[in-house]
């Protein structure tokens, strides 16, 4: 049986909002490459389904020899996938990782972190754990790493919540994009505070049943206060 999660990477094949999401999403991968300072750059990817995001841009970028990565997936379909790219593409410092995301111990010797991509997670937890991740972003970054997100605009639109989140944690705005045609967005955000020491075996959010996560609820439905999984 197919996972719902293997289900949902259809979406990138055709022009759908995951498709059109992706683009914008490659776009500011490449542009953070393109700032980082000469040397190794290191990228953590959470909930990195088959990497195409961080791969697509490698296949290409000038600078994918410096990139040291661990992309860590859940889904072993989409581990297998992931790493048939790297393969493919000859990519050796990339590693995808069969692991839960949702904790900090999935992170140890990955972090600090010069670019961090957390998208496809903001619209399937609760309000309060997207603000726990994005608080303990900073124990994930090197100074002035960019983080990467996602979030769907549907209603009630946490996304304007979520910047200010960002800014209170330390970070300032490089970009939000709405895309057009489509309730996703994509922001870019860059660590401007100092670094904060790593946490081990930190949970920080947990996915929703699908019927309860903020991207599948009907249109002004009120959001879970609490979840407490079996």
């Amino acid at each position: 049986m197919t996972s719902e999660w293997v289900e949902w990477h259809t979406g990138y094949d055709r022009d759908q909002p995951n498709a059109r999401r992706l683009k914008v999403v490659q776009s500011r991968i490449a542009e953070a490459l393109d700032r980082a300072p000469p040397g190794p750059v290191r990228v953590l990817s959470l909930c990195a389904g088959d990497g195409r995001d961080l791969l697509g841009v490698l296949a290409t970028h000038p600078r994918a020899e410096e990139v040291e990565a661990r992309l860590i997936e859940l889904e072993p379909q989409l581990v297998a996938s992931g790493r048939e790219s790297v393969a493919r593409l000859g990519l050796r410092g990339i590693a995808f990782v069969k692991d839960d995301a949702s904790n900090t111990r999935s992170y140890g010797g990955a972090v600090p972190a010069d670019l961090v991509l957390a998208c496809g997670i903001f619209g399937n937890i609760l309000d309060e754990d997207v603000k726990r991740t994005i608080d303990h972003l900073p124990e994930l970054c090197a100074g002035g790493a960019v983080v990467i997100w996602t979030r769907g605009r549907f209603e009630p639109d946490l996304t304007p919540t979520i910047r200010g989140w960002f800014q209170a944690a330390g970070f300032e705005e490089l970009s939000f994009v709405p895309i057009p045609g489509t309730t996703a967005s994509v922001g870019a955000h860059r660590l401007v505070r100092d670094p904060a020491p790593f946490r081990d075996n930190e949970q920080l959010f947990t996915f929703l049943p699908r019927e309860l996560r903020p991207s599948t609820r009907s249109s002004g439905e009120p959001a879970p206060r609490k979840f407490q999984p079996a």
